[in-house]
Parts: C-alpha cells; structure tokens; sequence
C-alpha cells in the first residue's frame, strides 16, 4: 500500500487496510525505518513520523527499490493493492 500511495499514510487507515492495530503497525515499522534498534540501524525503507498531531507512514526511496526487487523476484506471490 506504501509503494502505490508514495505519500503519507495515515496508521488508523493503514490498520484499518491491514486489519492491525496501531501498536503492531508502529513495531513492525519502526523495524523498517532507519532508527537504531539495539546497535543496529535499520534498512531505511519507511518514514514514519507525526503530523498535526497523527502518525504517518511514507515509503523511501530505498523503500521502493526493496519492493521493486521482492516483486521481480522468480516466484513472487502477487502484489496485493489495497484501496
């Protein structure tokens, strides 16, 4: 859902999309991102920040090379667009 909006995404409607919770939404991206978790840096691949007061997620551009590789990998399930 990331790579096809390539803007802020709110988490509600990301979760709502997923069927997540907020909490597991926030863990599993902050995995994605570039902050340092235990010593280790992350990928890089999402932006996960505040605006006006709501937390968004944005897929980088390292994000969306990620994507373009696992979907032209041999074998790939299908890319699942969610509206």
């Amino acid at each position: 859902m990331l790579a096809a909006e390539q803007t802020p995404v709110s988490l509600p409607r990301l979760g709502k999309q997923l069927g997540q919770s907020g909490s597991v939404l926030m863990r599993q991206l902050a995995v994605m991102g570039s902050a340092s978790i235990g010593g280790q840096a992350g990928p890089g691949w999402v932006d996960l920040r505040q605006e006006d007061g709501r937390w968004v997620a944005r897929i980088t551009p390292h994000g969306l090379e990620a994507a373009a590789l696992v979907a032209d990998a041999p074998g790939a399930p299908p890319v699942q667009e969610l509206v």
